[in-house]
């Protein structure tokens, strides 16, 4: 917003200029927890903000005159910058001319020379009073003391100034009267009426009786700035009717109240030829027009003067680049930011004028930004679309202004704005399933397998802490089984597993992060127990306390093949380990039967004899692990005469037909192809998960 206040130039220290709380709609308690705060365009501090009364109070006294010198108008601007949310505003005071100043002329007593023989109607240009002030406090007219011979004249110059002449009205006779005394006044039209006086003494000379004339008296010239030194702005056109001395000219330069002095340090004059040219460089944006007063002075006796007057009007080129000024940068800003949320606030001017200073900002379309106005040369930088740290951590953003003169000129400025992170993104496995393998009765402590995970974010965001959740599969909780390192996902043992208790076990893991509110993810590893060979084979039958033997009586001429008994054993081990085989421990003396090695039979390996005592076997069972591990029984046989053979029992006992080979075959095609089609479907429902 823009907020407009005038201040009359003799107020004191103190004095209030606006109530900025009520302009701006916001509360006066408001002010002081937004960091209200006052920035001064020009460097100088004339203002002050009251910000319990939320006023803008007058912080020295003003003089206009200091201020802006000549010019028509007179504006202070400011700046006030508020926070939360951060907001720009320009004031402009206008500060008012009062009539505190008299008019006052650059000398007090003016001579002049005039010829006894001038003609009524001569002219004789008198020096322009000054006042300060402006508008209806300046100059408003003049008047000459009564006189029989002069009266006053007032011309208006192109600029407004009124410039004073005394005129001959009547012949004069240097023999009466030699010397005229008169008295100028200057009025300004303030309320009260304020004056200044000027003593004229004029002299009346004799003889050269026709003055220089300037053709024409008023003259304007445009002239581009910038242009080489020596450059020539015009020749002057002056005739003097006299002849010898008396119509030969000299010009020189007179001074004007408008700029004592200073067109002489631009400009040349050839006193001779009258030709005026540059001596310096002319800038349109330090003064856009000079105001030129000659004097035409011929060389008679005595000398006439004429007086010539050229208005010199630059023209505005476009030499002048734009400045951009970045007022205030939010960085670093969130990654959540709304569209529309304020960057920067940026201002920009440019000295020349016109088109050559009407600038426009640009930048580049890809970017997530926007240019908005705010007020004239003032511009904020929002956001135009969602921000993402990750994939764009920052930008580089450039700036470029750029007027309309002919041809153009570009500025640009570049500045880097850090996106802060959110917390906007969950951690991710690199697996949601994870397949992990571990040997039985293993120390507590083993590292079983390491999940890891990572997070896009940054910080604290990206601090990721692992931990085990417990799915209840199990009798006891899974964290009496398993543990992890919540820095680095390393799963371990807490005590030793055993494969015939739990072949598998499914460990959820969690990964978050630090963030707020924190975001986490889920993976499961499957732990596979892996079998140790830890059981000894246990004999089911026969069934003997240990230290005792199994007594078995056979018939005394039992034929070779007759099945004694059967040993049968078990192993909780599985595969290879499980695996049994039988065999009789070595004896000193040759035994009449043998064990099957893999069914645990022990049949009559050669006919008896009659007068055969009792036999004593050890039958070791042994798995198939590494170490391998055993253990045995002691049967004791005894033949005996009345025992009666069973046949059914011999070596020939029903082999197996090819009905039962062919569906045994069957059987394991299918609970193959069944194992095949259930992986196939755990690896679909796992890729879709």
């Amino acid at each position: 917003a823009q907020l407009h206040y005038s201040v009359p130039e003799d107020r004191e220290p103190g004095f209030s200029v606006g109530d900025l709380a009520k302009d701006l709609g916001v509360e006066v308690r408001s002010l002081a927890a937004r960091n209200l705060r006052l920035v001064s365009e020009g460097g100088q501090r004339h203002f002050q903000v009251d910000l319990a009364a939320g006023v803008l109070l007058l912080d020295s006294r003003l003089d206009r005159e200091a201020l802006c010198g000549q010019s028509p108008t007179c504006s202070l601007h400011l700046q006030l910058v508020m926070e939360n949310p951060l907001q720009l505003h320009r004031v402009e005071v206008d500060v008012l001319d009062v009539n505190d100043n008299a008019p006052q002329f650059p000398k007090p007593e003016v001579v002049l020379e005039i010829t006894e023989v001038a003609n009524p109607g001569t002219r004789l240009p008198l020096e322009v009073a000054e006042d300060p002030d402006m508008g209806s406090n300046s100059i408003s007219t003049y008047e000459l003391s009564p006189s029989k011979h002069f009266a006053l004249s007032i011309n208006v110059r192109g600029d407004g100034v009124k410039m004073p002449e005394i005129v001959l009205e009547k012949a004069l006779d240097r023999e009466k009267v030699p010397v005229h005394h008169l008295t100028l006044t200057a009025l300004d039209g303030g309320n009260p009426v304020k004056s200044g006086t000027a003593r004229v003494t004029i002299h009346v000379l004799d003889a050269n009786d026709n003055p220089p004339v300037c053709d024409p008296p008023i003259s304007k010239v445009l002239l581009e700035e910038n242009v080489p030194v020596g450059t020539l702005v015009t020749k002057l056109n002056v005739t003097d009717l006299d002849e010898g001395p008396n119509g030969d000219v000299e010009y020189s330069f007179k001074t004007s109240n408008n700029a004592p002095g200073k067109f002489t340090k631009l400009f040349s004059l050839d006193a001779r030829t009258g030709e005026i040219r540059t001596k310096a460089p002319l800038d349109y944006e330090e003064s856009s027009a000079y105001e030129i007063a000659i004097r035409a002075r011929d060389k008679g006796s005595p000398a006439m003067e004429g007086h010539c007057h050229l208005r010199v009007e630059l023209i505005d080129i476009n030499d002048n680049s734009p400045e951009i000024v970045l007022t205030s940068v939010s960085s670093p800003v969130q990654e959540d930011a709304a569209p529309g949320t304020v960057i920067a606030l940026i201002g920009v001017k440019d000295s020349d004028s016109g088109d050559n200073g009407q600038v426009r900002l640009q930048i580049a379309k890809e970017l997530p930004f926007k240019l908005v106005s705010s007020f004239k040369e003032h511009f904020s930088l929002v956001t135009s679309g969602p921000l993402d740290r990750e994939k764009a951590s920052g930008y580089n953003i450039t700036v470029r202004a750029v007027d309309s003169g002919s041809p153009q000129r570009a500025t640009q400025k570049t500045f880097y704005l850090r996106i802060a992170d959110v917390n906007d993104n969950a951690p991710n496995f690199s697996s949601p399933f994870d397949t992990a393998h571990v040997q039985e009765n293993s120390l507590p402590g083993t590292s079983v397998f390491s999940v890891s995970a990572s997070d896009p974010d940054e910080g604290s965001n990206a601090k990721l802490s692992y931990s085990i959740l417990d799915n209840g599969m199990q009798d006891a909780p899974i964290s009496t089984y398993f543990r992890i390192d919540q820095d680095n996902g390393t799963i371990y043992t807490v005590r030793a597993l055993d494969y015939e208790q739990d072949k598998v076990f499914q460990v959820p893991v969690e990964v978050k992060d630090a963030g707020s509110p924190a975001l986490s993810s889920t993976a499961v590893v499957h732990v596979f127990v892996l079998d140790e060979n830890d059981n000894a084979p246990n004999i089911v039958y026969p069934s003997v306390p240990k230290g005792s033997a199994f007594h078995q009586a056979i018939p005394a001429l039992a034929e070779p093949g007759y099945l004694v008994t059967k040993i049968v054993a078990v192993d909780a081990d599985s595969g290879h380990n499980a695996w049994l085989s039988y065999q009789l421990q070595e004896s000193a003396e040759a035994l009449p039967f043998q064990v099957e090695r893999r069914s645990g039979e022990i049949r009559v390996a050669q006919a008896l004899r009659e007068s055969e005592d009792s036999h004593r076997l050890v039958v070791e069972v042994r798995d198939n692990g590494t170490p391998s591990l055993s253990a045995s029984v002691v049967i004791v046989i005894s033949p005996e005469e009345n025992s009666v053979q069973d046949f059914s029992k011999s070596l020939d006992l029903p082999q197996p037909s090819s009905e039962d080979t062919n569906l045994t075959l069957y059987l394991i095609i299918s609970l193959v192809s069944i194992s095949l089609v259930s992986c196939v479907m755990f690896g679909l429902v796992a890729a879709r998960c």
